[in-house]
């Protein structure tokens, strides 16, 4: 925790100069991460991070610096400088004091993660490794990892205000690799939750999680090659929400739409979507995975609609874009540490459950391919086009699904692909990653039901589908 008399001086050095803002983000972060692989403890690591970030705000224009160096020296230096990128009157009168806000968890009541110890993390991921690497012997590597972070927030700033936050992260990583015949086959499974001990105790089942990893990675390795054309694609719930939170998600941030650099600059009140589609970013769901009690500048994350029945109604918002949007800021707010400043990012970023089930969905597609899960991809910000790897997919024909394909690559533009969707399941699930940009590597939840695009451009080796 930083001294309030220190912190107080330290913003109004800064604010001497004609900064209309000044903003403290104090940081102390631990993480531990564990690693298994074929069976052997592979690393156990240990790091913390502990720091403070000081931004400086005039108008339009912004100044950050940030130092691990939290003595009274090394602040009052940081601020001295920073204050020497205006050339301005004091604007702000002088801080004298700081009202503490409090911060109510939006997390339901839990075990902390930490309390698991260190063996029986390593036990459970042994666990998981021998379920995957003993069901064929086909499967050549085998990765189980857990990941903990915990972390105590503090922002003061020049409006007198000061939070403390505290946040626990956990997350599980199984990870296979299989081959045969010159051909490698790998899958990728990772939840993760800010639900505590209870989460990886009792709320997922991990045998059950890696015995399905090693399923999907044999039945993919010995799946035949994805067609290739123009046809209809229907994208499984959870993790297949990826390709929105990059085609389109990125594109509402304010960090872009701020700059006129997004397709969806100026576009509020457009229509950019099929009418059966709404979207959301929610950074307030309880435990949830993208989830904060406080965004990275104090303000309370909260349901921001993006999209309502294919018009776009809203963008993410943090309080310095907003500036230039004339918007205030909507809880949308992140960094990965001290060392970023913070712009407006993704939460829990989802498109709403529709009035289909997956069945009928899948009932009313005479031939396309179900792409299950995703492998990666990439987006170009400036133009909306994408390219995404699928590593689970299979045929569809006559409303059924037939058999297994691989290698298929989904190639479109974020604008199109909206307009497109023209079926919207009601089984709305979640898949947890991380997501870089300009402020670093943040927690995000990519989220949506069954959804199907009635034609999109299908990258493959596989020939015709007509030949499937």
């Amino acid at each position: 925790m930083l001294n309030k008399s220190l912190a107080r001086e330290v913003i109004n050095i800064a604010a001497s100069t004609g900064a209309d803002f000044v903003e403290i983000f104090n940081e102390d972060t631990i993480r531990k991460s564990y690693v298994v692989e074929n069976m052997k403890v592979d690393a156990t690591t240990v790091s913390a991070t502990s720091g403070i970030g000081l931004r400086l705000l005039k108008g339009t224009r912004s100044v950050y610096g940030s130092t691990s160096d939290k003595s009274k020296k090394g602040l009052i230096a940081l601020a001295t400088t920073l204050s020497k990128s205006f050339d301005g009157n004091r604007e702000l009168p002088e801080l004298e004091n700081f009202k503490d806000i409090k911060i109510k968890s939006i997390h339901k009541k839990s075990t902390p993660i930490s309390t698991i110890n260190p063996a029986e993390i390593i036990s459970l991921l042994k666990k998981a490794d021998s379920i995957v690497l003993n069901y064929d012997k086909r499967i050549v590597r085998a990765i189980t990892s857990f990941a903990l972070t915990k972390s105590e927030i503090e922002i003061f700033n020049s409006t007198g205000k000061h939070w403390v936050d505290r946040k626990e992260y956990g997350r599980m990583a199984i990870q296979s690799v299989a081959s045969e015949n010159g051909k490698i086959e790998t899958r990728f499974d990772g939840p993760g939750a800010q639900g505590g001990r209870e989460f990886f105790t009792t709320d997922i089942d991990i045998e059950a999680i890696a015995k399905n990893n090693a399923e999907k990675v044999i039945l993919m390795l010995q799946a035949k090659e994805c067609p290739s054309g123009k046809f209809p694609v229907i994208i499984g719930n959870g993790w297949g929400g990826v390709i929105f939170h990059e085609a389109c998600g990125h594109q509402l941030e304010a960090t872009s739409v701020a700059k006129g650099l997004s397709v969806f600059s100026n576009m509020k009140g457009q229509q950019i979507a099929n009418t059966c589609v709404s979207a959301y970013d929610d950074g307030s769901i309880p435990n949830e995975w993208g989830s904060n009690n406080l965004d990275d500048e104090g303000n309370i994350p909260q349901k921001n609609e993006l999209i309502k029945d294919g018009i776009l109604t809203g963008y993410l918002v943090d309080s310095f874009n907003g500036r230039k949007m004339n918007e205030p800021g909507n809880g949308a707010s992140r960094r990965q540490s001290y060392k970023f400043e913070p712009t407006s990012r993704m939460s829990n970023t989802y498109i709403a459950p529709g009035k289909y089930t997956e069945e009928e969905i899948i009932k009313a597609t005479k031939l396309g391919i179900f792409a299950v899960s995703f492998s990666g991809g990439s987006v170009n910000p400036a133009t909306g086009e994408f390219n995404f790897g699928c590593s689970e997919a299979y045929i569809v024909k006559d409303g059924k699904i037939t058999e297994p394909v691989r290698g298929a690559t989904l190639i479109g533009n974020a604008r199109d692909i909206l307009k497109h969707i023209d079926m919207v399941g009601n089984n709305l699930a979640f898949g947890q990653g991380m997501c870089g940009s300009v402020s670093g590597n943040v927690p995000v939840n990519v989220g949506q039901p069954t959804i199907r695009v009635d034609e999109i451009v299908v990258g493959g080796r596989g020939g015709s589908i007509n030949e499937f």
